[in-house]
């Protein structure tokens, strides 16, 4: 009996592991003792429906699977890893994960999400870890993770969130560490954080915070360490973090001016405090801080006078440790804080008396006026959230009397056709204005005055043909621009020298021409110049050159019949160039070399090019992530050996000529371990065929060598069922050993 359970227990096995084999996909790599299953860069575009049953593991990075629809997962319901990472996604439908109650990884980084809905992550009821960084999201709907009560770790960096809405994190009840580095967040209800009674470590870092968020912070009592750098924040004021068991603070590469001493009195477990890299020259005792012991001051002008004394005095008695290098007065500049002596940090001139320091050194701020409780009539205004709204009310002027502390302002959908002088009075805590789709054909001078704090200004879709450089008086910290889809056929000369801080300016679906001299003066920090879809035939060698610090170059859907290669020069930070879709049929030597060393991603796909110089990518080097040269006429490309970094490259509907002068390429894309798409045009008999495995190329010089260094491994890997290497290896140890014993 035993004998015979034993033998229905080794065939229902052999049975399995049979079927496991047979379903999997033709295309992936399945190994069926781990079940482990591996579709990497095959450009699928959707889930293969035969993956093992029993598979654990699914890896599917680097395909073209833009839409997850409902369901897609429940014929493998064992799936406790799944990672999509650059598969493209641009949409997760609802219950597309329904059925992977045993997931406890999802990796969906680095695709085009941009929305999160109450549904997507349904059924994901034991999932540990997901991570949804490098997307578009711009939204979360609170909701949207409160299926997910045993997630400990949430990775939402590199999107554009500007706002979290109260609740957005209900139901992360086992959560740990929760990272938002990197959006452009500007606006956090006070509520955002409630019902996360685990959170131990908070990533605010790199966004848009003008303030620091103090109320809804104070909702987190178990966090212990808080990343709040790269915010342009100015001023900590008293009690702003309240947070019981917070540890460590990082609060730098900020702006910085002033501290409070009582800052951090209601965080008293508080053991590190970074300040490294603002603006701080001075900073007063921090008494009441028992368990604090480090402090950084690097990076910061401090002047080491007698106003400084005092902090010293205080650090050394109660044994803090804190690392500032003097920038004042000249006598200890570049002197370590730690090895002044205070009785030497005097003011000079001043008796001992005149150098006694004050209670605090802070300047006096005025009491922030008390937000308003009325409200346009239409609009809806929240003081919690300091957002207001009349989005589509059918206004044709711009209502006055919103609450003093609005930060977004929605007018979006309205008919105000013109912006008058001082529109926004009393907004002068205003960071996002709409206006989109208002009709708008004018500014006038000083329509944003007051606007002092305003950072994001949507104009896009209106009829604005030109704009006055005052229009833009008044608010010198714009730094998001969007004028895209309205009238203009030149671009708005003059008006950057008004914006300093311009960042990112959204010109696509104009009208535009040329681009000229002078058409940028001042953009000195502008980093992302989108013109895309506009009828751009030239561009003057110095046109760009004011924006030296450009990172994103969009000239895709233009009528350029040339690479603009004069007009990159001084370009050295460029990171991205998009040409795609204008009438190039010629690349030649050289096209890039100004921007060669910094260049990462070059779209130069869908031009109709008939030929590229076997010099066009010179100086483009191992920096190059991704390639895009599909839809195009040419016969062969140039030699692309020097792309040594690349993680995308596409070669689609390309009429390649296989024949021995396409041998180079054929043989760099048989060593790539990416999705090339690249496809042989002629000649007839071999039309169709991938260029990657296509026998045209058997009579080509070399082929042989190349078949043979590839064959190679494989002879001697079979031999016996070992790896001679590591016999050899083994040998020479063996060897080694006996000469040792010998001596």
């Amino acid at each position: 009996m035993r004998g015979s359970l034993g033998l229905l227990l080794v065939s229902t096995l052999f049975s399995l592991r049979r079927l496991a084999t047979e379903r999997c996909p033709q295309i992936c790599l399945c190994d069926n003792i781990k079940h482990h299953v591996m579709c990497l860069n095959k450009n699928l575009t959707k889930v293969p429906v035969t993956i093992p049953q029993i598979t654990k593991k699914l890896d599917l990075r680097g395909n073209n699977i833009k839409v997850i629809p409902g369901g897609t997962f429940l014929p493998i319901p064992y799936l406790t890893h799944l990672n999509m990472q650059r598969c493209q996604v641009e949409r997760v439908e609802e219950g597309a994960f329904r059925g992977l109650g045993r997931l406890a990884y999802l990796n969906l980084a680095s695709n085009n999400i941009a929305f999160i809905y109450q549904e997507s992550l349904d059924g994901l009821s034991s999932l540990q870890k997901l991570i949804l960084e490098k997307n578009r999201l711009e939204e979360i709907q609170p909701g949207a993770f409160s299926q997910l009560g045993f997630l400990n770790f949430l990775n939402l960096g590199e999107n554009f969130l500007v706002y979290l809405p109260d609740m957005v994190f209900q139901g992360l009840q086992a959560i740990k560490w929760l990272r938002l580095s990197h959006n452009a967040l500007h606006v956090i209800a006070n509520e955002a954080f409630a019902g996360l009674p685990t959170l131990r470590r908070l990533s605010l870092d790199h966004n848009e915070l003008q303030s620091l968020p103090t109320e809804a912070l104070s909702r987190l009592s178990g966090i212990s360490r808080l990343d709040l750098g790269h915010n342009p924040i100015t001023y900590v004021s008293e009690e702003a973090i309240a947070m019981g068991a917070l540890r460590e603070l990082f609060l730098d590469n900020m702006a910085l001016q002033d501290v409070s001493y009582k800052a951090f009195v209601k965080s008293p477990q508080l053991h590190t405090l970074d300040l490294h890299n603002n603006q701080l020259q001075v900073l007063q005792p921090l008494t009441d801080m028992a368990h604090l012991k480090k402090i950084n001051l690097t990076g910061n002008p401090v002047v080491c006078s007698c106003y400084m004394r005092p902090f010293k005095e205080w650090m050394e008695k109660a044994r803090v440790q804190a690392d500032a290098v003097c920038a004042d007065p000249r006598a200890f500049r570049g002197e370590h804080l730690e090895s002044l002596r205070p009785v030497n940090m005097k003011c000079g001139g001043h008796s001992p008396e005149a150098e006694q320091l004050p209670t605090s050194t802070h300047p006096t701020r005025e009491p922030e006026e008390v937000a308003k409780k009325k409200c346009p009539e239409a609009c809806a205004c929240s003081s919690d959230f300091q957002h207001s709204n009349c989005d589509n009310k059918g206004l044709q002027k711009i209502p006055k009397g919103f609450p003093g502390n609005t930060q977004l302002l929605d007018l979006r959908r309205n008919e105000f056709h013109t912006i008058p002088k001082a529109s926004f009075p009393g907004l002068k805590n205003l960071v996002s204005l709409h206006l989109q789709s208002c009709k708008i054909a004018k500014l006038q001078p000083g329509a944003l005055q007051g606007l002092k704090k305003l950072v994001y200004l949507y104009l896009s879709n209106n009829d604005i043909s030109a704009i006055e450089a005052a229009a833009f008086e008044g608010a010198p910290q714009l730094a998001y621009l969007y004028l895209d889809h309205n009238r203009f056929t030149q671009m708005p000369r003059g008006t950057f020298s008004r914006l300093p801080n311009l960042i990112s300016l959204h010109l696509q679906h104009n009208s535009i021409s040329q681009l000229s001299d002078s058409d940028l003066a001042g953009a000195k920090q502008l980093r992302w110049l989108y013109l895309t879809g506009n009828s751009i035939s030239q561009v003057s060698p110095t046109a760009l050159g004011p924006a030296k610090m450009l990172e994103k170059l969009h000239l895709d859907e233009n009528l350029l019949e040339d690479v603009p290669t004069r007009s990159l020069r001084g370009l050295s930070a460029l990171r991205e160039l998009k040409l795609s879709k204008n009438p190039i049929k010629y690349i030649g030597d050289g096209a890039f070399l100004p921007v060669a060393r910094s260049l990462q991603h070059l779209f130069l796909d869908n031009m109709g090019l008939e030929q590229i110089s076997s010099g066009a990518f010179a100086g483009i080097g191992s920096k190059t992530k991704s390639l895009y040269l599909e839809n195009n006429k040419m016969y062969t490309v140039p030699d692309l050996r020097s792309f040594t970094g690349l993680e995308v490259i596409n070669l689609r509907n390309i009429p390649f000529s296989c024949d021995c002068q396409l041998f180079p390429l054929h043989r760099w894309i048989s060593k790539l371990n990416l999705r090339v798409g690249a496809t042989c045009g002629s000649p007839a008999e071999v039309r169709g065929q991938k260029v990657k495995f296509s026998a045209a190329f058997k009579t080509c010089p070399g082929w042989g060598t190349q078949k043979t260094k590839r064959a190679r491994p494989e002879k001697v890997k079979v031999k016996g069922g070992r790896n001679p290497s590591k016999k050899r290896r083994a040998g020479k140890a063996q060897d080694r050993g006996l000469k040792r014993s010998k001596a």
